[in-house]
């Protein structure tokens, strides 16, 4: 744990994608264009403290994470209770 007095923070996470294509026609996709995060920090620590805080959070946060690494994608889906596959889109039922 890392010993600082920080007065104030907050973040704020601009998500840009694009969403297209047709329902209707089976064409709908997305697009990820890019995130930006803002942080302020309101502190008097020095500022080389402040940067190795900043760095663990970065490094520690699950949604950049996500965002900066690729992570499998399992699907899978039930409908009426029962297993449903799609090509493409679920893996091999269990068992």
């Amino acid at each position: 744990m890392m010993k600082m007095k920080v007065s104030g923070a907050n973040c704020r996470v601009i998500l840009r994608k694009h969403l297209g294509g047709s329902v209707m026609k089976g064409t709908v996709f997305n697009r990820w264009e890019g995130v930006t995060t803002h942080l302020k920090v309101d502190s008097d620590e020095p500022a080389d403290k402040l940067a190795h805080l900043i760095r663990n959070a970065k490094a520690g946060c699950f949604a950049e994470g996500l965002i900066t690494q690729q992570v499998p994608l399992h699907s899978h889906i039930e409908v009426n209770g029962k297993p449903f596959h799609l090509d493409g889109v679920t893996g091999p039922t269990p068992g």
